[in-house]
């Protein structure tokens, strides 16, 4: 339109009487198109139905970045998930490995020791078998002597002296060795049970340290439901008061009396029909029975 308007003004200026006369119709269809354009500005609601569709827009746009973020923060915290899923896989996978290999040193140990204790057992048993033999032999030469006697041949004294001497030194020797072997025995035996009373004891820690993680996460657990989740209702919260108020027996022995005085106040037989007996524990809240009672408990 403008540069029509120029057009116009020089073909004036130029006194070019059909070069003006063109361009002023050029500007009228240019000025008939702009007013068929700018017409329905004029109509009554154009403005509010614009204002309308751009506040549609606007909203779209809104509820697009929202749902931008919702599926970055679920996915942000779907992987946080995922690693702390990940961390206890892995210390559960590094506790099982070092169980399996504790077990596979305490059965290497076994191992060593029994195999100690059955090269023991075998040298006792040559041994004993020795002793049977110098027995056999104190025997045999006693009945040759006793049909060299009959057939009137006496062996000189010397000989039995020599025999006896030599038999008494293997028994002693024989002795030594059952003494020493018995006392190896013993000694293997003792460690033996060491060993597995250390293994009874470390069964035992491992079961008292279950059973009081187990009773940590119990009163845990009961705490979070009574007084929330503390990372959720930091010490500075609104209900650390309640907190104070139902926890000051463990803090004060006036406290514990005051409270144990109106306990005491209430306590009947756990037959009796108009009440029962103290609990031992907390008292934990039921489930919500409807939707509305579970929006307020979240």
């Amino acid at each position: 339109v403008a540069a029509l308007c120029r057009a116009l003004r020089r073909s004036e200026a130029e006194g070019d009487g059909p070069g003006w006369a063109r361009t002023r119709e050029e500007a009228e269809a240019a000025l008939q198109e702009l007013r068929e354009v700018v017409r329905p500005l004029r109509e009554p609601g154009y403005c509010e139905a614009l204002r309308r569709k751009v506040e549609r827009a606007r909203k779209r746009r809104l509820r697009l970045q929202r749902r931008k973020l919702e599926a970055r923060a679920a996915k942000e915290e779907a992987a946080a998930r995922a690693a702390e899923r990940e961390a206890k896989i892995d210390q559960w996978r590094a506790k099982c490995i070092q169980e399996v290999e504790e077990k596979n040193r305490e059965r290497e140990l076994k191992a060593a020791a029994d195999s100690v204790l059955s090269e023991v057992r075998k040298k006792q048993a040559d041994t004993k078998r020795m002793v049977d033999v110098l027995r056999g032999l104190e025997k045999l030469r006693k009945l040759r002597k006793e049909a060299a006697a009959r057939k009137g041949v006496c062996p000189p004294p010397s000989a039995d002296e020599a025999f006896e001497t030599q038999v008494e030194s293997l028994k002693t020797l024989l002795k030594t060795r059952t003494d020493l072997y018995e006392a190896e025995e013993r000694a293997l035996r003792v460690m033996l049970e060491g060993e597995q009373e250390e293994e009874r004891k470390r069964e035992m820690e491992k079961k008292q340290k279950k059973e009081r993680e187990k009773l940590l996460q119990q009163k845990l657990e009961m705490n979070s439901k009574l007084f929330g989740d503390p990372a959720e209702f930091p010490l500075a919260h609104l209900l650390q008061p309640f907190r104070d108020y139902y926890l000051q027996a463990e803090h004060s022995v006036a406290a514990l009396i005051q409270i144990r005085h109106e306990w005491d106040q209430y306590l009947v037989p756990a037959d009796h029909p108009e009440g029962s007996c103290i609990p031992p524990g907390w008292v934990l809240p039921s489930l919500p029975t409807n939707d509305t009672w579970a929006t307020a408990v979240r």
